[in-house]
């Protein structure tokens, strides 16, 4: 196993970081390395805003639900599905890109190329001896963060990333079962196969946060999950991309 391999299996959360800053070549070297992921067509369809004022970043801690690590680590940035940039590019081009920008196609290539960006920043980070926690929180209130940000229309803060010097390593939390996840040829559907995963899955879980937090908690995963998905929360996101003139047709 190379190096490489062995970072990215051991990943983990870290949500306390040391009071010590990243420098100017750390932030430009991660950076660096989210623009080298694959993007589609050659689109770069993100951007990334390093956010190092103290006010915002307090600010941004009660925006996504009071989490501390937004303000207390190392440095934090904001990923961005970015299709302004590709409106200017038609102004400057005088061609009309506007029907394609505002696809459902584009808008989820702009997606994909974030989201593939951040995991190489993840890595970067996390083979720099950092850590990092995703922050999806973002999103629950993003027209005060577009406005905090100074964030124009067609650009949509998708997640944070706080990285760091972690101050405490967590146990690494079990994935689901290898089996379970891929299918060769076809998607697996024998449903007492697919149960019996799911069910020794859901005892690994019970296991992890049972040991974790001295027998308080033993929630299953399906049982977690299933509790989250009756909640709805976001539902504001359609009218709020509509918004941004990403009309999605």
């Amino acid at each position: 196993m190379n190096d490489v391999i062995s970072t990215i299996l051991n990943h983990r959360s870290i949500r306390h970081f040391e009071d010590k800053p990243l420098t100017e070549e750390q932030i430009q070297t991660i950076v660096t390395c989210a623009q080298s992921a694959a993007t589609s067509s050659f689109i770069q369809a993100y951007s990334i805003i390093g956010v190092k004022d103290k006010e915002k970043k307090k600010k941004l801690v009660e925006l996504t639900g009071n989490q501390e690590y937004v303000e207390k680590n190392g440095h934090f940035f904001v990923f961005c599905a970015d299709l302004y940039r590709h409106t200017i590019i038609g102004e400057k081009e005088q061609k009309n890109v506007n029907p394609s920008i505002e696809s459902t196609e584009k808008f989820m290539v702009a997606l994909i190329d974030t989201s593939l960006a951040a995991q190489n920043a993840v890595i970067a980070s996390e083979s720099l001896g950092l850590g990092i926690c995703y922050i999806g929180g973002i999103r629950n209130n993003l027209e005060e963060v577009k406005k905090l940000l100074n964030i124009p229309d067609r650009v949509i803060p998708l997640f944070g990333l706080a990285v760091g010097y972690p101050a405490h390593i967590t146990d690494k939390k079990p994935r689901l079962p290898f089996e379970h996840v891929y299918h060769e040829d076809q998607y697996e559907q024998d449903m007492e196969k697919y149960f019996r995963q799911l069910n020794e899955y859901d005892q690994s879980i019970s296991k992890y946060y049972e040991s974790r937090t001295n027998g308080q908690r033993k929630d299953r995963w399906t049982e977690q999950i299933s509790n989250m998905l009756l909640k709805q929360n976001r539902m504001y996101m359609k009218e709020f991309i509509q918004k941004n003139k990403l009309d999605l047709h």
